[in-house]
């Protein structure tokens, strides 16, 4: 069931985007006068369709994609029989170069619009909910996963500047002009002496394989209150509650989940060594502190305490650490727009430096797959209009790449054409489209297989 409310909101999603992408291409053709012949959402084998004045309109099987036929024009469908017909006034072919120029980035501007629309929504229906840095910090500082433990970040640290300068939200760490930044680095304050942590040209990779497990990177240090005791467990030989916060485990004081964690692991290797059986908490329960004891003895075989710490944050400190901010829509028109190109620049950042070799290809392009998955197993509209709006902007961006068979190449020959003022032989652009599609061809096999791998393989 998880898998197709991921499938569902990746169709629903490409499809909107298809769409209004392919239709930024009609509009523009039938504003010079050009005949569009087919507008379909999705590969063929067609659906269902309609036609309205010369242009049939389909739905299609496949729907990792869509297309526009318009008369004259070397595409897709390589209709070379078409071409070697006398030009008519309503193909493209017969219209001035800007003319074609302008249809061939109909599909790309209305991307970028639409991304930035989306984006302009986001900002005035949902606002922005940050997390206050300094309460963070005043809480004890960042529980560090595996992954921030690679770049020498540890548990405790309090982060105070990110590449030098001073920062208000929790936000700000993950966000991807951090993470891309060159010559990144945290600033930490740890045992009273600030340091710098550089972050790695490469660090994204491992950040956005932890995505599905936040703590692998950072998350916040939680107070120890327990939210489930095991039946016939330790704990519940020793009395302990659901709601207890422990204070202190066999003689060392605590305050966080992650240090009643190094606790009990402590206790367990004590006593499957001989070393100890005896297990004593101590707890705060309805502000009266309570200490129990237990032999571990009969329950080494468990290898576990038996209960259950709370990971979600106190309301006192979602209190004090939440701030809420509402925009209004003037407020949310330059906002919103800032905020499609940063993301949008953000990925260009990213494809540079996977085409430099600084970034795997493999860990960080994703496909049809790895999209889906993004999309999560539960619907929630606004990360699906989030994750739209930024695929709406990397549509726009791949389409303007200058490979033949995408948009880019037509506006790479319509370029030299209008700047030359040679037009290239049909025969040339066919070749061009040919070699275009079999390398795109290659490109969708390596993403699916690079997916199914990512999938498959443990992160």
């Amino acid at each position: 069931m998880d898998w197709m409310i991921m499938l569902a909101q990746l169709l629903l999603s490409l499809s909107f985007l298809v769409a209004v992408h392919e239709m930024g291409h009609l509009l523009a053709a039938k504003y010079f006068g050009m005949r569009v012949e087919q507008f379909s959402i999705g590969f063929p084998p067609k659906l269902w369709s309609f036609r309205k004045g010369d242009t049939e309109y389909a739905i299609s099987a496949i729907p990792l994609g869509g297309y526009v036929k318009i008369s004259g024009m070397i595409d897709e469908s390589l209709d070379t029989e078409a071409m070697n017909q006398p030009p008519q006034p309503w193909e493209f072919r017969s219209k001035p170069a800007w003319q074609r120029l302008i249809v061939m980035l109909g599909g790309i501007v209305v991307n970028v619009i639409v991304g930035i629309l989306i984006f302009i929504g986001l900002t005035f229906f949902l606002g922005d909910t940050y997390i206050l840095k300094d309460e963070i910090n005043k809480s004890g500082g960042f529980l560090v996963g595996p992954i921030g433990e690679q770049i020498g970040l540890k548990t405790g640290d309090q982060i105070v500047k990110i590449n030098g300068k001073e920062f208000k939200y929790l936000q700000d760490i993950f966000n991807m002009e951090t993470l891309l930044s060159t010559n990144g680095s945290y600033t930490v304050e740890r045992d009273g002496k600030e340091l710098d942590i550089p972050i790695p040209a490469d660090f994204i990779e491992n950040f956005s394989s932890s995505k599905s497990n936040p703590g692998q990177f950072l998350s916040l240090r939680m107070a120890p209150v327990i939210a489930q005791v095991q039946p016939g467990s330790v704990a519940e030989k020793m009395g302990l509650r659901a709601g207890d916060r422990i204070v202190e485990a066999n003689g060392a004081p605590i305050q966080y989940k992650d240090q009643i964690d190094k606790q009990v692991q402590a206790m367990v290797k004590d006593s499957l060594s001989g070393n100890s059986d005896t297990v004593a908490i101590k707890v705060n329960r309805a502000g009266a502190e309570v200490a129990m004891k237990a032999d571990f003895k009969n329950f080494r075989r468990q290898k576990m305490l038996g209960i259950l710490v709370d990971s979600t944050p106190s309301e006192d400190f979602i209190k004090r650490a939440e701030e809420r901010v509402t925009y209004g829509l003037i407020e949310s028109i330059p906002l919103g727009t800032k905020r499609a190109f940063s993301m949008l620049t953000a990925n260009v950042k990213a494809f540079g430096r996977v085409i430099t070799g600084k970034l795997s290809a493999q860990k960080s392009i994703s496909g049809p797959l790895g999209i889906m998955k993004a999309f999560g197993n539960q619907w929630d509209w606004a990360r699906f209009w989030t994750l739209t709006g930024v695929l709406s902007l990397v549509l726009a961006f791949m389409n303007l790449l200058p490979i033949p068979a995408l948009d880019g190449g037509h506006v790479m020959f319509l370029s030299y054409e209008i700047i030359s003022r040679r037009k290239p032989s049909d025969k040339f652009l066919e070749t061009a489209q040919k070699v275009g599609m079999l390398f795109l061809l290659a490109l969708m096999v390596f993403i699916f297989a690079n997916d199914i791998i990512k999938m498959v393989t443990p992160d």
